[in-house]
Formats: C-alpha cells, structure tokens, sequence
C-alpha cells in the first residue's frame, strides 16, 4: 500500500474488508440503527437469498493475456464513470454518520461513480448535487398517490441537474420490519426526512414507523395515515409525508403512471423503474 501524501486521510487498516465494515458498525451504532441496516421483511428469508446468491458467483480466470493495461471504465449520462457500479440510494444515512449522504457524494465524486440518492434521504437533493459537482447523480422516487409531492421533487431534481429518476416499482405493499415495530424506531433528532421540510403537508421528523411526530411543537397536526380501498373506492394517504405512510403505492400501472413520469421528467431526466425481478417485467420495462 501506497504511503498517504500530505493531508490525505490515513485509512483504517482493521476495515478493509465488508465483513470488517460490519463489525465496526455493530460497535459503533445504537440498537435501533444497526437492526434498522441489518433486517429484512417478516423472517428475513428474501434477504438471506439475496446474500446466498451473490456468494455463488466465482471469477473464472483466464491466463495468459495481457493485462499491463485494464480499463474498467464505461460510459453513462455522458460521463466515463471509473467503473461499471453506482452506489444505490439508501434512506437516512446520517444514521450511520453524521455527513451522511454529502459524504457519500463526496466519495463518489472522487471516485467518479454515479450516485443514487433516496428521496426519504437526510440531506437534501439540492446540497448533494452540490456536493457531488458534475458527477452524475440520479434521484431515487415512489410516485406518490397524490401526484403534486412527486411533481415537487421531480421538478427540483431537474434544477439540481439530475441525470435520471429511478422510480420504486417494488413496494405496491411494504414489508412488515419486525425489529422496527419492536423498537418504535424513530429518527433522533436533529436529523430530518430532508426532502420534505419545505413541504407544508409533510413531517419531516415523524416517526418512521406511525407517522406521529415526535416534536412537541407538532401536537396540533393532522395524524398520517395509509390509503384504503373500501370495497368501491380507493382513499389516498392522509396527513404529513412518512415512508410507512406514502411510501407504498399498490395503484401503480405501466400505462398510466409511467407515461405520466416521462412527461415530467422530459427532456432533461430519464426513466428507470428500480425493483424489477422477472424477465416478463424487464421486457416490458
């Protein structure tokens, strides 16, 4: 390894590998962010998969050809990314650490790699992109029921100079998080579901979990609540914006709402739908 030069920042040699990343986490986090990061849905069986499948994959090395000069570089939004990977967009970074996803642009623009950012992030879209410069970036989005929240974004990420939006298409339901009702998991303050703070009908520093806020400030405002269908007809999300609440979208279609999507993000940002996991649904996207 390489001596650091003068005033870069000496990497920790007992966290080189994920594994070692991991075990530095489980010492350094509160109980309710370390299960927050580790869980999966319900018995955590699609998530086991998940990790089981990646452990199968091998290298196959061939010999004998010349590798005095690789170039894992490709191109994406016009831009030569370094490698053929973008850092996907994760909810509440500043869980983790206190820069939370500005430091993760930061990285990324250092890197030269595209980010994704999470809507429901703790930084908002605009200082990210401040902090990541002319390296792509991309925005992450549930297309809410009530379409002017998702037309605000979507408006601001192209002023930001966004590259694209991926649109959740996974979450029609979401999955029940054990660990999280157990531990009435809410965002400490200060931190805040950032992207929402200017939004009069949104709270930012509600609970993920109920959507009851936890600042005493907020006693008077209307509770959220998840959309319903009657039998006869469907009733939206009510009250301030919360992931439990809002997130979910089960009205989704191909025809009407990703027509609708690339009306407004036209010309400046593309269309990536985010969850696809059978091959019918990738020919169609």
């Amino acid at each position: 390894m390489a001596a650091p030069t003068k005033g870069e920042q000496v990497h920790d040699l007992n966290c080189l590998t994920i594994k070692e990343l991991e075990q530095h986490a489980a010492v350094r986090m509160d109980k309710q962010t370390r299960d927050y990061y580790n869980e999966g849905a319900d018995s955590g069986s699609t998530l086991l998969e998940n990790i089981q499948a990646y452990a199968k994959y091998r290298i196959r090395p061939r010999v004998l050809r010349d590798i005095s000069k690789i170039d894992t570089s490709v191109s994406i939004f016009g831009f030569r990314s370094s490698v053929p990977l973008g850092i996907a967009p994760t909810a509440m970074q500043c869980l983790a650490h206190p820069d939370g996803e500005i430091a993760t642009a930061r990285a990324c623009k250092k890197a030269g790699m595209v980010m994704g950012l999470s809507s429901f992030a703790t930084s908002t879209l605009e200082d990210v992109a401040e902090a990541i410069g002319s390296t792509p970036h991309v925005l992450q989005l549930y297309l809410f029921e009530e379409r002017e929240h998702s037309r605000k974004l979507i408006a601001r990420a192209k002023k930001a100079g966004y590259k694209a939006v991926f649109l959740t298409v996974d979450t029609p339901m979401l999955g029940r998080r054990n660990l999280e009702i157990r531990n009435q998991f809410k965002l400490p303050k200060p931190y805040k579901i950032a992207n929402f703070t200017e939004d009069p009908s949104s709270d930012a520093a509600a609970t993920v979990m109920d959507g009851s806020s936890s600042a005493k400030s907020d006693e008077h405002k209307t509770e959220s609540a998840p959309g319903y269908h009657d039998g006869e007809n469907r009733t939206p999300p009510r009250g301030p914006i919360t992931f439990h609440t809002h997130a979910a979208n089960p009205t989704l279609s191909w025809d009407r709402d990703i027509e609708w999507l690339k009306k407004e993000c036209a010309p400046e940002m593309q269309v990536w739908v985010k969850g696809i996991a059978t091959s019918e649904d990738a020919l169609l996207a």
